[in-house]
């Protein structure tokens, strides 16, 4: 079920390219906030396998202008990505032999439950909005 994203006081933004270097940016800006904030390697492996499948779904279905922000709060991490794209992620039943259809199931799993998608507007350019995908995470 897809649920709204709580609201968190610490955000970090990134704007990302239209191309497939942007899942290697936010990998590499996810596990290196994560990182240094001091959480541990298990949760921050999570976050970056969990934003990987989200940027690539922006990337194969969404539209440009691509955003990541990261949202620090004392119990929970939540990381969002944002595009202009209409259709919202919906989960697929994944066939055994495609290779795509299953990040979605990924980022329900590894998040247990806590991810979503709404409307939202880009923290790098305030005047825009788009969609945003998310997942929380407890910061323990």
């Amino acid at each position: 079920m897809l649920r709204s994203a709580p609201q968190s006081r610490i955000q970090y933004a990134w704007p990302l390219p239209g191309d497939a270097q942007a899942v290697g940016q936010a990998r590499s800006a996810v596990r290196d906030l994560l990182t240094g904030l001091g959480l541990p390697a298990g949760l921050v492996d999570d976050a970056v396998l969990m934003t990987s499948e989200l940027v690539t779904n922006a990337l194969l279905y969404g539209d440009a202008p691509y955003e990541l922000a990261v949202n620090a709060g004392r119990k929970e991490i939540v990381c969002v990505v944002v595009d202009s794209g209409r259709p919202l992620p919906a989960q697929r039943t994944p066939d055994l032999d495609a290779e795509r259809g299953r990040g979605l199931h990924i980022v329900a799993a590894l998040s247990d439950g806590f991810y979503g998608c709404h409307p939202q507007r880009y923290v790098t350019s305030p005047d825009r909005t788009g969609k945003a995908t998310w997942f929380a995470l407890p910061r323990a």
